[in-house]
């Protein structure tokens, strides 16, 4: 959530950069609230005051034998009394509608953030490898999949509805092995594995800002709990309403966790395969940091992500998003997308986002720094893919498929696939 008192200094700012997200924002509304907030916060203050005067001169009355007046004054401290719980609500009331109109208001762009309108705006930063060619007629992932038995679409309308599937033998055994293996990969690069909750609350998820903007894409239960959309949620929130020291910062976690989306908003994209689906699996990425460390920390685990793709030897490239196209909560998002023969195109794996102080703002996550500054800061979140399972493995599938059907291991996960090189039908057993 963005600061009151900064949108307030800076609303044509604001404005401008909520133009630029192709995002909604009522300057007129935010200054009428807020004038009507601070006129609000000054009558409490003045009928305060007021009611301390009035108490102190009662004493002084009392002992003057000032009777007559002391009673006056109790009973204007006791009109005072009710006067100052109504403007407690009507400034309750303000504070709730102002709140609710920042809810709903994404950050602020990093400036380095590029401007743009869409994904045809977001550039390249860089590419690894070569794009996967063949000498024969390949195969999308949701055909080959099939017909090795390892990946079950129908089953998984069948046990479920659309857009679940199952995994079978050395399907079920890639998925674990991917997990395993990206999770060995981050705790070697010094983050911290966490096993967390699938389900959350409205509190958390409100911290992350998943609400209440996104409750649609979100599965509910009947007990107002949530399955959560990413691990993200968790592992932000871990330290919510915390004060952090500084020598723990940067702090950097890791989770796997399967993931839940409605993907409400994305009716008729990608509705075959596994690329977009309701329950995946993902290794997820958190970190914390001070202004200061927080876009190097960006930089690195962009790299962190890489690294898990350079190990398997997927092409892969990185663009930076524009304004139009970065998620809500993010200043500065990296897209690492991997190559997919299916799509002649590239497919995002991973996406890693510095949402400065906006989530820890909702959440209440806070540093102290004794030798630079007095009291307390907002700490910087990050977050990013590393990678998403599903999608790392449909990759896989792809470009290391063979003439014959069958799908080449790639070597770094042999050793997590028990010595199998090669998924062959038979391994569907």
């Amino acid at each position: 959530m963005l600061d009151v008192k900064y949108v307030r200094d800076n609303i044509d700012k604001v404005a401008e950069a909520m133009k630029n997200r192709n995002a909604a924002f009522d300057a007129e509304a935010f200054q009428a609230l807020d004038t009507k907030r601070r006129e609000a916060i000054a009558h409490e203050e003045e009928l305060q005051a007021e009611r301390n005067s009035q108490s102190k001169a009662i004493g002084a009355m009392m002992s003057q034998g000032k009777v007559d007046e002391a009673e006056a004054a109790k009973d204007r401290v006791r009109a005072i009394n009710e006067e100052l719980e109504a403007a407690a609500k009507v400034r309750e009331q303000v504070d709730g509608e102002l709140r609710d109109l920042l809810m709903h208001v994404p950050n602020m762009p990093d400036p380095s953030t590029p401007i743009g309108k869409d994904e045809n705006d977001n550039p390249e930063v860089r590419r690894w490898g070569t794009p996967t060619e063949f000498d024969f007629e390949q195969k999308a992932h949701w055909d080959l999949g099939a017909d090795l038995g390892i990946i079950d679409s129908e089953r998984g309308v069948k046990l479920a509805e659309s857009r679940f599937y199952v995994l079978g033998g050395a399907g079920a055994r890639l998925e674990r092995a991917l997990i395993s293996f990206m999770l060995d990969e981050h705790t070697s690069r010094g983050y911290k594995e966490w096993w967390v909750p699938a389900l959350a609350n409205a509190t958390t998820l409100t911290g992350t800002a998943q609400l209440p903007k996104f409750e649609e894409d979100l599965y509910k239960t009947t007990e107002g709990l949530y399955l959560i959309p990413t691990a993200e949620v968790q592992l932000t929130n871990l330290h919510a309403q915390e004060i952090l020291d500084v020598d723990q910062l940067p702090l950097r976690y890791c989770a796997f966790t399967p993931c839940f989306r409605e993907e409400a908003g994305s009716a008729g994209r990608d509705t075959r395969g596994i690329i977009r689906v309701h329950q995946f699996s993902k290794v997820e990425m958190v970190k914390y940091a001070t202004p200061e460390q927080a876009f190097d920390e960006l930089e690195s685990m962009v790299l962190d992500a890489e690294n898990i793709l350079q190990k398997l030897e997927l092409p892969y490239r990185v663009i930076s998003l524009c304004t139009g196209d970065i998620g809500f909560s993010s200043a500065k998002t990296y897209d690492v997308e991997v190559w997919m023969p299916s799509y002649d195109g590239y497919k995002e794996i991973s996406s890693c986002s510095c949402c400065t102080d906006f989530q820890a703002r909702r959440a209440n996550i806070r540093y102290r720094d004794p030798e630079n500054f007095k009291g307390t800061r907002l700490a910087y979140t990050l977050n990013g893919s590393g990678l998403a399972v599903g999608r790392c493995m449909a990759a896989i599938i792809e470009n290391y498929q063979n003439a014959d059907g069958t799908i080449t291991v790639p070597e770094v996960l042999v050793p997590y696939m028990g010595g199998l090189r090669v998924i062959a039908p038979e391994d569907a057993k």
